[in-house]
């Protein structure tokens, strides 16, 4: 009976363990929210749009096929809609306004039928304030962390008015507000106006308008995917766990990190990125490498590369069980006078393969030149144990570490003045210390002491 409890409580204890190893593990590979693609269209109804355009005059062309886009949109996940125009409130023939702008259909799930009936409903009026649009149209996308936020400006003329459209562009996109506009030129190719405010399209013909905004949804929508080839010294993808960081190369803002991973084929993880945006990838190895102005096609599978050969450098002492606990190195591009990492002894840590400096930070400084890190090779480092010296003076004062040598002395160390008590790390050698205390006011009472350093030692200095 006793037996049969135990088992009892024993398989209980399993899925409990089971349960709790379950869950911890689904929280930390929960998944991110879905992204929430938004988009912006900003209509033309300007008092041109009455002009005539091959089968009809252009915003009766523009408002159909507009709408036929909407259709194809209707039941699309993760997707808000909204409507600004601008040039349909104020007649230009009684007094041009360039405040003519409104956001008429605000973002919200399934307004599809709300923006047909308003498209419907706008009368061409009034002049082009392309500028002032876009830059109301920042205030447009309600905050949100997980959106993707998309202009598409379809118009069939210039700015009128006295506004920089290239500039107010730069600006939300260097925001991070909107990613780079799409502008769809009706009836006329205005590319050179509109090549510095996003991605134009010539929608010179019926058909092209049409295709263009077929094209402009296809990129904005249809899911990218990237993996990363972090490449060896013989260009074969085998570096990984890594952090990878992908900034917009317009705005110089972040927009991913992602930890490089290999499947179980030795295969770079699928990564799923935005593809209206141009990227400089940072790999955060020592030293970091990186790509930049990375290009992708919309829609397709990229593949980049990016070159980084990483080898080992592991610090050790000459023998095991040292007094001495984490003495730090300072780690240095070779000839280069940066900090590149602080690295412990008895730390093993992976560097882009080349050739290094290290400063190790015991007493006096130890400096070992032209260390080489080969691809996938672990490269030892290994020095004399240090040894400790304890520094005891009865009163706080004014001193100094020497080295001796040839019957010279070589100051390494000023003692601090406001403690009694000071332990350093030194190498072996011999030393003389320098004291006298605050209180003597006379140089006479000087005091001096020489003492010696053995490897993995501790010795005790009295200047009393």
């Amino acid at each position: 009976m006793f037996k049969q409890i135990k088992i009892k409580y024993f398989f209980i204890l399993i899925c409990v363990f089971f349960n709790f190893f379950t869950n911890a593990q689904n929280i930390q590979e929960k998944e991110k929210p879905e992204t929430i693609t938004r988009i912006l269209f900003i209509f033309d109804a300007s008092q041109s749009m009455f002009g005539e355009w091959q089968s009809d005059v252009k915003i009766n062309i523009a408002r159909e096929l507009l709408s036929d886009l909407l259709d194809s949109l209707q039941n699309i996940k993760n997707i808000e809609l909204a409507l600004r125009v601008y040039g349909h409130q104020y007649d230009f023939r009684v007094k041009q306004n360039c405040n003519d702008t409104k956001l008429e259909v605000p973002f919200a799930k399934n307004n599809v039928i709300k923006i047909k009936n308003k498209l419907k409903s706008i009368v061409p009026k009034g002049t082009t304030p392309i500028a002032r649009s876009l830059e109301m149209a920042g205030s447009d996308f309600p905050p949100c962390s997980n959106c993707r936020n998309i202009i598409i400006l379809i118009t069939d003329g210039i700015e009128e008015c006295d506004g920089d459209p290239c500039a107010i562009s730069a600006a939300l996109q260097k925001g991070g507000i909107v990613l780079q506009p799409f502008i769809i030129g009706i009836g006329k190719n205005f590319e050179d106006a509109f090549d510095c405010v996003g991605k134009y399209f010539d929608a010179s013909e019926e058909k092209a308008f049409r295709e263009s905004l077929n094209i402009v949804i296809s990129q904005t929508l249809n899911p990218t995917t990237l993996h990363v080839n972090l490449l060896d010294i013989n260009k074969n993808p085998t570096e990984t766990n890594v952090n990878m960081t992908f900034y917009d190369n317009y705005s110089g803002l972040i927009k991913y990190n992602f930890i490089h991973t290999l499947n179980s084929k030795g295969n770079p993880d699928m990564l799923t990125v935005d593809p209206l945006l141009n990227y400089d990838i940072v790999v955060h190895t020592i030293p970091p490498v990186g790509i930049d102005s990375v290009v992708l096609t919309p829609g397709k599978h990229n593949i980049v590369g990016i070159d980084a050969p990483q080898g080992y450098l592991k610090l050790k002492f000459e023998s095991s069980g040292s007094i001495i606990k984490n003495l730090p190195c300072i780690v240095r591009e070779n000839d280069k006078t940066e900090t590149m990492n602080v690295q412990y002894f008895d730390q093993l840590e992976k560097y882009i393969t080349g050739i290094y400096d290290l400063e190790i930070l015991c007493l006096p400084r130890l400096i070992i030149e032209n260390v080489e890190i080969k691809q996938s090779h672990t490269t030892d480092v290994i020095i004399h144990v240090p040894g400790i010296a304890n520094i005891y003076t009865n009163n706080n004062g004014y001193g100094s570490i020497y080295i001796e040598s040839k019957d010279k002395l070589k100051w390494i160390y000023n003692l601090r003045d406001n403690l009694n008590t000071e332990s350093l790390v030194l190498q072996p050698g011999n030393y003389k210390v320098v004291f006298r205390t605050k209180h003597s006011y006379r140089s006479f009472y000087t005091v001096e002491k020489s003492f010696t350093i053995k490897s993995g030692m501790t010795t005790n200095v009295k200047m009393y």
